[in-house]
């Protein structure tokens, strides 16, 4: 039986799986019989697992950010939506029991239809143009940080680059200055060292690239639904959809009329 976990759980436990990685013990190169953590080598990365540590630091904490400020219950409320649209549909609501509506909710969408609610009884056009350009400053608002996950996804292995050439470099002066040039091990020993900076840097780029892209699909996704509300919503507002409800009400009364009469 196969068990499909939601995507957000699955980020989470990707995430978690690296971290586990890294507080693994693993077997030193040096004494084959004794056994220490990664954790424990971060000191022999230099200076540079600074920065890397706290790239992973903020990696973390805009991550919950994002995670809780990026649910589509919190965006687009169903209630709310479902209960504008039909009620303007129906013809229940005017242009100020609809604009109240929007700010009591206070929510994102809410945002996007006072835009719109803001055009009633104007050009299909011009309520829609007006759409847009919500949509465009709501989109900017859903990938705020967003650029914050792939620049640390980009600089981390080059941070760990960087560390690893410069402990390469202090290996092979220090093979040099102590003319041990016939022993291998010394070598491989800084090498180890040296390393440890792009292993950190992977593991930070990595879970960064992956939350990055899972993120910006969600925006995606919400972007697309708004829209898909929002064209509702200019066929129920805009002066060609207010005369279309008005000539269905009026079929609707001549129906109940006859009805009556008969």
């Amino acid at each position: 039986m196969l068990i499909v976990l939601p995507k957000n759980i699955a980020i989470i436990g990707s995430c978690s799986l690296l971290t586990a990685l890294l507080f693994t013990p693993v077997v030193s190169a040096q004494e084959p019989g004794s056994s220490t953590s990664l954790l424990s080598l971060l000191g022999d990365g230099g200076l540079l697992m600074i920065p890397i540590g706290i790239c992973s630091l903020v990696l973390v904490m805009f991550s919950l950010e994002r995670m809780m400020n990026l649910r589509i219950s919190r965006i687009i409320p169903k209630p709310f939506v479902r209960r504008v649209l039909e009620q303007l549909k129906s013809g229940e609501l005017d242009k100020r029991s609809a604009y109240r509506l929007c700010k009591e909710n206070k929510s994102l969408v809410a945002e996007v239809f006072s835009v719109a609610l803001r055009k009633w009884g104007k050009p299909a056009q011009e309520v829609e143009q007006a759409m847009v350009d919500a949509g465009d400053r709501l989109g900017n608002k859903l990938r705020r940080y967003l650029r914050l996950f792939n620049g640390i996804s980009t600089v981390t292995p080059l941070l760990g680059l960087l560390g690893t050439v410069i402990g390469m470099i202090k290996a092979f002066n220090a093979i040099v200055d102590a003319g041990a040039m016939g022993k291998p091990e010394l070598l491989a020993a800084g090498i180890g060292q040296a390393l440890i900076t792009t292993a950190a840097g992977l593991s930070v780029a990595i879970p960064a690239l992956i939350i990055y892209m899972y993120f910006t699909s969600r925006v995606d996704r919400i972007l697309m639904r708004v829209d898909e509300h929002g064209h509702q919503l200019v066929e129920a507002v805009s002066a060609e959809g207010l005369s279309r409800i008005k000539r269905t009400q009026s079929k609707h009364l001549k129906i109940a009329d006859r009805k009556q009469a008969a």
